[in-house]
């Protein structure tokens, strides 16, 4: 098992812990029922991008099951339709076992463990009954939905080279990524942005020499606070990401099928946004520091200064560097909270990181936490300041696309 694995899983584990440390009172089953998943797709030890894929089916089935029910928003086309006396605890339950039972097998007896400890305070009736059948209808559609979306083809990557030269021979991450179906995309190059910075420009020099200073293993120019943030943001994975609208989705004043709504298109979104940068990744397939700064001789920029033996802060992740991953999905979380919070006060958001010995970090407001994480990883070491900008950007536009797919509520 390789180290960046093992922090992912880690870092579902440590988020979701935090998730049900949250007070009670602020809790519903909505909320509650994400921190479960997160933890069942954690032990499950899936990669990132399908985990994501995993939670945004599970909170489409959630919303669909809970919105069916109290009919707050507008139902959309194949939406579920329930008793309005249907338990809603009971569809959600549902909904989570049926869609995390297909997709991960392998923690059946994990999910049903959940399931019966969320049924066993819900009264044997009618209501019971009517909440488990509009959680298994809306767990069907959305499986049914996303069947077919090409998560599960063969990766045909092909390396680079000429014929009988040697190139490194692990394969790049999510290849294939590309060719899914999106959610609410027209198409994976909906949002595809320009070309990364010619290597010839100032850009270029300035992108190379701020990473190549401030993102060395041994960098004497990062400080004590830049080194905490990119310690933090190391892990990937939706339970680094969901704490900060489980902030949202936990202030006084809302409700369950609000919850269902937020949640949903939080997980839509990045879902969406891994789809559109594994595109746009795959497409220019432009060199990661380490590479760059250990050519510095051969970009034809006279400010670029090689350093033969430069090493990032972190492992560099297998598959090209623009745009950037990490900013794509807070810059989607954050479209979407934006959308949510609308001109209101923004509660303080929170997230934990096991990479930061289970640190919790904090911001006041959505753009100061997308910010942290655009810095984050050119202190790690792997990324640019303008893939930083163009990911966060594309990520923006794909969180507004989300929100505004979801319907308003009702009068």
């Amino acid at each position: 098992m390789n180290d960046t694995r093992k922090i992912y899983w880690a870092a579902l584990f440590v988020a979701a812990g935090a998730w049900l440390a949250a007070p009670a009172a602020q809790a519903d089953a909505v909320t509650d029922w994400n921190a479960k998943a997160n933890q069942i797709v954690a032990a499950a030890k899936l990669p990132p991008h399908p985990s994501y894929r995993t939670m945004a089916m599970v909170q489409a089935a959630v919303y669909e099951a809970v919105n069916g029910i109290t009919r707050r928003y507008p139902a959309q086309g194949g939406a579920v339709h329930a008793n309005p006396g249907a338990s809603v605890e009971a569809a959600v339950a549902e909904a989570n076992r049926a869609v995390l039972a297909r997709l991960i097998p392998s923690q059946q007896a994990a999910t049903h463990s959940a399931y019966l400890a969320a049924l066993e305070n819900i009264p044997e009736g009618e209501a019971k009954a009517a909440g488990l059948a509009a959680g298994k209808r809306a767990a069907e559609a959305i499986l049914a939905q996303r069947a077919h979306d090409g998560a599960g083809a063969p990766e045909q990557y092909r390396p680079r080279t000429t014929a009988g030269v040697y190139v490194p021979t692990a394969t790049p991450a999510f290849p294939q990524w590309p060719d899914r179906k999106p959610w609410l995309l027209a198409s994976a190059d909906q949002f595809r942005p320009g070309p990364p910075p010619a290597l010839g420009s100032e850009q270029w020099a300035r992108d190379y020499d701020e990473v190549k200073r401030l993102g060395a293993r041994n960098s004497t120019q990062r400080s004590a606070e830049q080194t905490d943030i990119a310690r933090f943001w190391e892990p990937t994975g939706p339970g680094m990401y969901f704490p900060v609208a489980l902030s949202v989705a936990r202030a006084p004043g809302r409700d369950v099928t609000q919850n269902a709504r937020l949640l949903a298109a939080a997980g839509v979104a990045m879902d969406d946004a891994l789809i559109a940068v594994m595109d746009a990744k795959y497409h220019y397939s432009f060199w990661r520091p380490i590479t760059a700064i250990r050519n510095g001789d051969a970009d034809n920029n006279n400010a670029t200064e090689r350093e033969p033996a430069w090493t990032p802060f972190v492992d560099t992740p297998m598959h090209p560097e623009y745009p950037y991953a990490h900013c794509i999905l807070s810059g989607a979380m954050g479209g979407v909270l934006k959308a949510e919070v609308g001109h209101g006060p923004v509660p303080t958001l929170t997230t934990a990181s096991p990479t930061a010995k289970g640190a919790t970090r904090s911001w006041r407001g959505i753009d100061d936490f997308m910010q942290e994480v655009a810095n984050a990883r050119i202190y790690d070491g792997v990324h640019y300041r303008t893939s930083t900008e163009v990911g966060t950007a594309m990520g923006r536009k794909i969180g507004e696309l989300a929100a505004a797919s979801f319907a308003q509520a009702r009068d």
